[in-house]
């Protein structure tokens, strides 16, 4: 590393350039000496190099206090813990779909969260590719539309997830799910309201589940042009459902919904005849969209 000496001697846009873009290791006592440099930016830069300090400790204790039901267990000698999120419950068109994560012990990835907090899709995609590649293992399980218009949508949530648990490579030792319990779940469970945002292993999963869902509303909307699919993911947007009116239904269309139902001129659903969730576990339909 060089010395502060030799640093001081190059051009501020090139300390910038070394510093900040690329993220060097700053040797001790260069910010000191920046901060009573003369030359123009010399202050910003250290007040810059600063700022990016507490934003790395800011996020790596988030990071740590996302793996806190984690932490503990590791700590209890279950080795393998399991994150499980699903993705796609209020759409009125396309699969649910689950994902499950196991993660390396005391893993921190950098802009990890509940995918329904991370509003831009490419970081989304970054953060998957991440994920699959540094997870010990991870899988994700669908349930298509006939299933979910034969055994409703509650349901529907909890067997992509069955399924997605059923298809790790690696049998986990203990479940973190989110807000729910997993039928004939494999391994000891603990559901965790609002999971996606409170553990480390739950947000991965999200991250998974909605990655997989949107790829997928990709080719539907190749599939079926003139729906939007693309962009709305078949969430009930005002521009899905002026569609789905002018359009009609297609096969990718829930019939157990209302609004579509109301398209194809049937009755209502009875809704009393199928077991029904607890309250606190429906989805809102303004945080499904963003889901």
């Amino acid at each position: 590393m060089p010395s502060v000496e030799d640093l001081l001697r190059r051009s501020i846009p090139e300390l910038r350039e070394r510093f900040l873009e690329r993220a060097r290791p700053v040797p001790r006592g260069f910010l000191e000496a920046l901060e009573v440099d003369t030359r123009a930016g010399a202050h910003q830069l250290a007040k810059r190099i600063r700022d990016r300090y507490r934003s790395n400790r800011s996020e790596g204790q988030r990071l740590h206090t996302l793996l806190r039901f984690e932490i503990d267990l590791w700590a209890q000698g279950f080795s393998l813990v399991a994150g499980v999120d699903e993705a796609g419950m209020a759409p009125l068109a396309g699969p649910v779909v689950a994902g499950a994560v196991i993660l390396p012990q005391n893993y921190k990835l950098r802009g990890l969260n509940d995918s329904k907090k991370i509003l831009d899709p490419e970081m989304r995609e970054e953060l998957a590719v991440q994920i699959k590649q540094d997870a010990v293992c991870w899988s994700f399980g669908f349930v298509e539309v006939e299933e979910i218009d034969r055994i409703n949508i509650y349901h529907a949530g909890l067997l992509a997830m069955q399924r997605a648990v059923n298809g790790l490579s690696c049998l986990p030792d203990f479940v973190l799910v989110d807000a729910r319990r997993i039928p004939q779940c494999p391994a000891p469970q603990r559901g965790i309201i609002r999971g996606d945002a409170l553990s480390a292993s739950i947000a991965a999963a999200s991250i998974i589940a909605k990655t997989t869902r949107d790829a997928h509303m990709l080719e539907m909307d190749v599939l079926y042009q003139g729906y939007g699919f693309a962009a709305h993911k078949g969430y009930p947007t005002p521009e899905h459902c002026r569609a789905l009116k002018d359009l009609g239904a297609v096969p990718i269309h829930r019939r157990s919904f209302g609004r579509v139902r109301e398209v194809l001129g049937l009755d209502p659903v009875q809704t009393d005849l199928f077991d029904s969730a607890p309250e606190a576990e429906i989805p809102e339909v303004a945080a499904a969209q963003a889901n």
